[in-house]
């Protein structure tokens, strides 16, 4: 899997269908996942932060 890239994460972001409180929750979860695992992905691409 290539290492994502910060215009990969704003596409995601802008791609994902829902409501901005929803799209913020979920990169913050996706990027606490990442953070706490110390991996390139969360596990979930086409959502927001990853």
């Amino acid at each position: 899997m290539p290492r994502p890239s910060l215009k990969a994460l704003f596409r995601n972001f802008d791609d994902y269908d829902g409501p901005l409180d929803r799209k913020i929750a979920k990169a913050l979860r996706n990027n606490a996942k990442k953070v706490v695992t110390f991996s390139d992905c969360c596990g979930r691409p086409g959502e927001p932060g990853c």
